[in-house]
């Protein structure tokens, strides 16, 4: 099988036709999908007609399930979540800032899927960072500054109970079903520059949507670095904005993107199915040989 590939023409990014996620994959076929997933970052799958089942099936393809754990599970499914919002919702927008998922887990997941179940007519558009981009065209002060620190991860802003999905946000009826919890105040430290296990580049490694600080740093000093680097990472060159169809997958590159939801859209429903693609030991063997 040959995929219809086309680039999105932004700074990552692809549509691939040309193929049923339905269909069981043959290793060669998936070998395709991770070469073009590994160029592009982001993949996008119009006209594909999944049930959940198709969808895990697919994910599975590409790892191990990854570890969710401030998402409800769907019924019947528990590595699926559902990442909804009702028409008359008036909470913020979840997931409005840049962020690679989980990367305050111990091994953070290579990659996320997510599937177009309702497609509001306007808006909901998702936003893409391609990293290994913005390190490669960093200025060569702003990186050497930033080579061999350390950054220290943790979700406590966003999903313990004093934080963005916390207690105070408990009055805002959410259709999307989120678990705050005293784990999200664990830490763990990552490379701000890390080598991308399957294809060798350097690429920067997540923002403040996770990071809390710069291991062995003062925090006014880590925060006005990592401020610096923010500005840096998240410019528009770097940027691909990814448009919602219904009946689309998207899969990314959880180690060399960052993502962001966009509003717009209300007074409309939306639903999203989404997937995990956990940390895959087996394809870093290449590397580390």
């Amino acid at each position: 099988m040959t995929l219809d590939i086309t680039p999105s023409g932004q700074a990552c990014g692809a549509e691939v036709r040309g193929i049923d996620l339905r269909d069981e994959f043959s290793t060669d076929t998936v070998a395709e999908i991770r070469r073009a997933w590994l160029d592009h970052k982001v993949l996008a799958f119009p006209d594909q007609h999944l049930s959940d089942d198709d969808l895990e099936r697919f994910t599975r393809s590409f790892g191990p399930f990854g570890d969710d754990p401030f998402f409800e599970s769907i019924a019947g499914h528990p590595h699926i979540a559902a990442i909804a919002r009702a028409a008359d919702e008036v909470a913020p927008i979840f997931a409005d800032s840049w962020h690679a998922d989980w990367t305050f887990q111990e091994f953070p997941p290579d990659g996320t899927c997510l599937f177009g179940k309702v497609i509001p007519p306007v808006g909901g558009d998702t936003l893409f960072i391609n990293q290994q981009m913005a390190l490669a065209e960093m200025a060569p002060d702003l990186r050497k500054r930033i080579e061999g620190l350390d950054a220290v991860h943790s979700a406590r802003r966003a999903y313990s109970p004093d934080g963005l999905y916390g207690d105070d946000d408990s009055d805002n009826a959410r259709a999307m079903k989120i678990v705050v919890s005293d784990e999200a105040y664990a830490t763990q430290i990552h490379p701000l520059i890390r080598v991308h296990p399957e294809t060798g580049s350097p690429t920067l490694y997540s923002t403040f949507g996770y990071i809390i600080g710069i291991d062995g740093m003062a925090d006014d000093e880590a925060n006005a670095l990592l401020g610096e680097l923010y500005a840096w990472q998240t410019r528009e060159e770097f940027q691909y904005r990814h448009k919602w169809e219904a009946d689309m997958l998207l899969m990314w590159d959880n180690r060399c993107v960052l993502h962001r939801a966009t509003a717009g859209y209300d007074g409309h429903e939306r639903l999203l199915h989404r997937t995990t693609i956990g940390y895959n030991p087996a394809v870093r063997v290449a590397l580390d040989a």
